[in-house]
């Protein structure tokens, strides 16, 4: 949520969330449509579009069968969860004034924020910080029913070992929970 207020949605904005069907990512699809993005489109595996259509997406792509920075259209926001997202490519399907946010940055992507310049667009990520006002926001969403958390699977904390290599398939769509006691 932080980066996606930081990037100033507004209404009818073209948002796009790679990794779309993760942690991060079912969240970022329901913040942005709640922040009144007018088109949300979700990238991931196949098997994880349906569940990412069920959160609000109104556009889904796999990533396996298309690339999004291939298909001609162009975003407001680009929303990159796990960094996976070929940065140039991204940011040549920015519109002017828009935000590639990077949800999960590694070390090149950094770099690369600090010293790239493309006229009116933006990048951003980095450090995320916390405040009252924003727990308060995410509880108003919940209970208005704007924001659900899609959980995958249960384990009990003696599963933990099970839940990380499920995890590690990288297959789980939303969150894997572990229950203690």
């Amino acid at each position: 949520m932080h980066l996606l207020k930081k990037a100033g949605i507004r209404n009818g904005q073209k948002v796009v969330v790679i990794g779309a069907g993760g942690s991060i990512g079912t969240f970022g699809v329901q913040i942005a449509k709640a922040f009144g993005a007018g088109e949300v489109t979700g990238v991931d595996s196949a098997g994880k579009l349906d569940a990412v259509r069920s959160i609000g997406a109104d556009y889904v792509i796999d990533y396996a069968k298309e690339d999004f920075t291939e298909i001609g259209q162009t975003y407001d926001v680009i929303f990159d969860t796990i960094g996976k997202s070929q940065f140039s490519d991204s940011i040549r399907c920015l519109n002017e004034g828009g935000v590639y946010l990077l949800g999960n940055p590694g070390l090149s992507q950094q770099v690369r924020r600090l010293w790239t310049s493309k006229g009116k667009k933006r990048i951003m990520g980095g450090a995320v910080s916390y405040r009252t006002e924003d727990l308060v926001l995410l509880k108003e969403l919940i209970e208005v029913g704007k924001l659900k958390s899609v959980i995958d699977r249960r384990y009990s904390l003696e599963q933990m070992a099970e839940a990380h290599r499920y995890v590690d398939t990288g297959q789980k769509v939303g969150n894997v929970v572990v229950t203690v006691g």
